[in-house]
């Protein structure tokens, strides 16, 4: 709509979690240092941010990382039963499922694990926005997975993204055996202001527009109406490229950001 007016090749924010995009601050590139260590490790580890912090793409940079000794099976809704849970990692394995019990299909999922070690290749499990796993049932099940072992190592890697308040569930007696199998913890933190203006620079970049676009005014004023999160950055750099593109400015300013900002109702998010 706007890319040919502002001389880009494509659009710089869109929300989808393209690893193209990834700009790698200084915490998501040790998060994705983390995530890669822990798949080459086979351990567990849970990777937590607020809503829009970028951890979506972090994952999806992961297995754009794996190469084919990687078998990755990625769950996206989490809100599973026990039963549902076991059945969507049968299929992600590529497992036939022909008994309605719960033990024949875990003992399935453990030959066709020990096969795929045998034959190299490493299995990670990826369960996306796992603070939405409605119950306890679905994480012993969850647990039950980190079993499948060797003696010298597990026989798979598993990654668990979730928001922040995972954590309080996760300090309950009730899930302290799966807490303490988990053997990496990292928190997604926003960006800085130096890094949402790099983070801006960088997505330009990236849709072909090396030339500044957006003023230091303008960047500061994103900086301070999105606190630093990226999808709120998206939101209101697009916001603003709209409203500069019907005005014909070829410069983002920051009246036109104050213009996303007030489409957008995020005054809440203005710090004094």
């Amino acid at each position: 709509m706007f890319e040919a007016f502002f001389s880009l090749d494509r659009r710089p924010f869109s929300k989808t979690p393209d690893p193209e995009f990834l700009y790698l601050s200084r915490a998501h590139e040790e998060a994705l240092a983390r995530l890669l260590y822990a798949v080459e490790e086979k351990e567990i580890i849970l990777l937590t941010g607020e809503i829009g912090c970028g951890k979506t793409t972090l994952t999806r940079a992961l297995m754009d990382e794996l190469d084919d000794d990687h078998r990755v099976v990625l769950i996206l809704n989490p809100r599973l039963t026990a039963s549902q849970f076991l059945r969507t990692v049968a299929r992600g394995l590529g497992i036939s499922i022909n008994s309605m019990f719960k033990d024949d299909i875990l003992n399935e999922i453990y030959e066709r694990l020990y096969q795929d070690y045998r034959d190299g290749r490493n299995t990670v499990i990826i369960i996306d926005e796992a603070q939405l796993i409605p119950g306890k049932e679905t994480f012993e099940e969850i647990r039950l997975l980190t079993n499948f072992q060797l003696d010298d190592t597990n026989l798979l890697s598993l990654v668990l993204v979730a928001q922040p308040d995972i954590m309080k569930r996760l300090k309950h007696r009730a899930y302290s055996a799966l807490r303490q199998r988990i053997g990496l913890f990292y928190h997604i933190g926003p960006l800085s202001e130096e890094e949402t203006r790099q983070y801006i620079l960088h997505r330009l970049r990236v849709s072909g527009r090396e030339e500044p676009l957006f003023s230091e005014k303008a960047i500061s004023l994103i900086y301070k109406h999105s606190g630093g999160v990226p999808r709120l950055i998206n939101s209101i750099a697009t916001s603003a490229l709209l409203d500069a593109f019907s005005k014909e400015n070829n410069k983002i300013d920051e009246d036109n950001i104050m213009d996303a900002v007030r489409e957008l109702g995020l005054y809440g998010y203005c710090k004094n």
